[in-house]
């Protein structure tokens, strides 16, 4: 495992890109998720049917395609951006789906009740929505978001297909130059569990610190 000891600040750059890879996508996911359950919960038949197409055309495309397409056939249409970013939008894109489908069953998981009470005094659906509902629902679906995030580290490896610096990236080029695969990857390997164990073990936390007493 020498291999790893001598390039251990090449992994360590491979982390802090990994997580900054990660973080960011996860709180834009997170924001874009939000706003297409509100859409598939709306009473406007128009906005649940365009949260219904988002939701059902990125999810069931295959991430790496996603890569692909964004990164190479948007610069065709004028449209570019650096490979990090494009990672960004790609990883966002994909995993809002996920986000919208969890927050959504939070939103049906709250009692009926609640809205109807909301409604009763005079709160419009957005407000009953964002004051009322959004608060509980998200409490209620905080372990399977968590499930998402850490699905996100495992994803974000595919980054590498577009030359993203992260982990995988890291072991590519540690790889190519020293000629040793196993080690290198197996070195990988374990920077990502030092990644997601602990990420597990947080949501388990914030699972019970959030938790709605019932």
């Amino acid at each position: 495992m020498d291999v790893v000891l001598d390039n251990l600040d090449l992994y360590l750059l491979g982390i802090r890109d990994t997580v900054v890879l990660t973080v960011v996508s996860f709180a834009l996911a997170f924001l874009v998720g939000v706003v297409v359950a509100g859409f598939r919960v709306s009473p406007v038949p128009p906005l649940r049917a365009a949260g219904a197409f988002y939701v059902n055309t990125f999810r069931n495309t295959p991430l790496a395609l996603l890569f692909f397409l964004f990164y190479f056939g948007f610069p065709k249409m004028g449209i570019g951006f650096s490979a990090f970013t494009w990672a960004i939008i790609v990883l966002t894109v994909y995993t809002g789906t996920f986000v919208a489908e969890t927050v959504r069953a939070g939103i049906n998981s709250v009692a009926r009740g609640q809205g109807e009470a909301a409604r009763a005094l005079g709160l419009s659906f957005p407000q009953t929505l964002g004051v009322v509902v959004l608060p509980q629902a998200i409490r209620t679906v905080v372990q399977p978001l968590g499930s998402i995030f850490v699905a996100l580290i495992r994803n974000s490896a595919l980054a590498t297909i577009i030359s993203v610096a992260n982990l995988s990236k890291t072991a590519d080029q540690i790889s190519t130059d020293t000629v040793q695969f196993v080690p290198v990857y197996l070195g990988v390997a374990v920077a990502y569990l030092l990644l997601t164990l602990p990420s597990g073990l947080a949501v388990g936390f914030l699972e019970r610190k959030f938790a709605i007493k019932r």
